[in-house]
């Protein structure tokens, strides 16, 4: 068969590899894809939110299964096109989609179905949110309602921090219409944990629980980023936690959305606050997390193709997903300067990898000669399996010895948490 993967990221290369590993696989395209993705698949270059050229391509080429890996298009309706054009699509609907689209409907949502979440209150209005943080003072969580690339939120711990964030996102509008709407949340204090569900609508099967590193220095300093790194299986998430989550969340959410008539097939993720009080929703997401794709998809047995498959179809009740004994860990190379402006075009030396190591490749491309090249902030992920969490952490860093580019940043305790 021949699929297709939307994306040019560090989890679309997760995602390809994983899917061309399929015994039933022929040919594997990827639009657009990167400078990794190209090895092991064929790049089309072509916008990933021209829906009419997509399915067109989709039919032309014969795919049996797509694959989307980003939000945007997936809340832009990717999937109603390609199910009005009959052709067979992994992900949520744009109704289901909203569930990350908009953090106000996430909250008003999780609070009608009692779906454990930090106490908020929206505002429209900047004046309005100012006037609220100073009554409930600080510190609290301020967050762009609308998609802002995993870098809308902010973990204010002074109150000119919190009133920075809201007149930067409503006023200055640093992420755009993304910040017409703000939510301000309570501060919860806990370990985190993303765990990612696939879903068919009605039943629900949690994939390894996975703990994702947002800020940019090590010890959880710095601005948030689109994700440092990530490791799986997180200790912290232990099989009754993780069926407490199922219990009350995960399931919840789909039965939730199926009673909205907003039917969910797909990936939900939900980002985990494991409180005193037991675990508390921080946001869904609504598709396959980056990084924590990169450790699951290594650490993932089963066929990719026939869980899609069966989400698809609505039989995922028969479906059982196997698992590789250990963990494996995600270390990202960004660009220097990432979250802020970085410089693209740095020449990427990238020696050979041991069997346990994969390096994902996320911001890269080929120069006309074929030299590998930086393109974005996230550039490489360099992902290791090893039997323990040490021995996963180690067989990653040890092979970032064969990685090199101008700039190159990277944090040195991803995984340090679950020692």
């Amino acid at each position: 068969m021949n699929v297709l993967v939307i994306g040019s990221g560090g989890r679309e290369h997760a995602l390809v590899w994983k899917l061309s590993r399929s015994p039933k696989v022929e040919k594997v395209y990827c639009v657009p894809g990167n400078g990794g993705i190209q090895e092991i698949a064929e790049c089309v270059d072509m916008d990933i939110m021209d829906f009419s050229a997509l399915t067109d391509f989709a039919r032309a080429n014969n795919i049996e299964l797509t694959v989307v890996g980003p939000e945007a298009p997936l809340t832009e309706g990717i999937v109603n096109a390609f199910r009005a054009a009959k052709l067979p699509v992994f992900g949520p609907s744009k109704e289901a989609a909203v569930l990350e689209g908009s953090k106000a409907f996430a909250k008003e949502f999780m609070k009608k179905y009692g779906i454990p979440t930090a106490d908020y209150a929206s505002f429209t209005k900047a004046k309005d949110a100012r006037d609220y943080l100073s009554q409930k003072g600080v510190p609290c969580v301020v967050k762009a309602d609308g998609l802002a690339a995993g870098k809308g939120v902010v973990v204010a711990m002074s109150e000119a921090e919190a009133l920075k964030a809201v007149d930067d996102m409503m006023e200055a509008k640093v992420f755009g219409s993304a910040g017409n709407v703000v939510v301000i949340e309570e501060y919860l204090e806990g370990p985190e944990v993303s765990v990612l569900a696939l879903t068919d609508g009605i039943n629900v099967i949690p994939l390894l629980p996975a703990q994702d590193h947002k800020r940019v220095f090590d010890g959880d300093k710095g601005p948030n980023t689109g994700g440092m790194g990530a490791y799986a299986p997180a200790p912290v998430c232990d099989s009754a936690m993780l069926e407490v989550i199922r219990q009350q969340v995960l399931e919840p959410a789909v039965r939730g959305m199926r009673e909205e008539g907003r039917l969910f097939k797909g990936v939900l993720y939900a980002g985990l606050m494991l409180t005193k009080n037991g675990p508390k929703v921080l946001e869904f997401n609504v598709r396959f997390g980056d990084p924590e794709t990169q450790p699951i998809m290594m650490l993932l047995e089963s066929d990719l193709v026939d869980l899609c498959q069966a989400v698809i179809e609505g039989s995922l009740e028969k479906a059982r997903v196997k698992w590789h004994e250990g963990f494996a860990v995600c270390v990202v190379l960004a660009s220097g300067g990432y979250p802020g402006a970085y410089a693209k075009g740095k020449a990427i030396t990238l020696g050979d990898m041991p069997e346990h190591t994969m390096v994902f490749h996320a911001g890269t491309v080929r120069g006309t000669d074929g030299t590998l090249l930086t393109s974005g902030g996230r550039v490489l992920g360099v992902t290791a399996a090893g039997q323990d969490v040490q021995s996963a952490i180690q067989n990653a860093y040890h092979s970032m010895d064969a990685v090199h580019f101008e700039g190159m940043h990277y944090r040195r305790d991803i995984g340090s948490r679950a020692l």
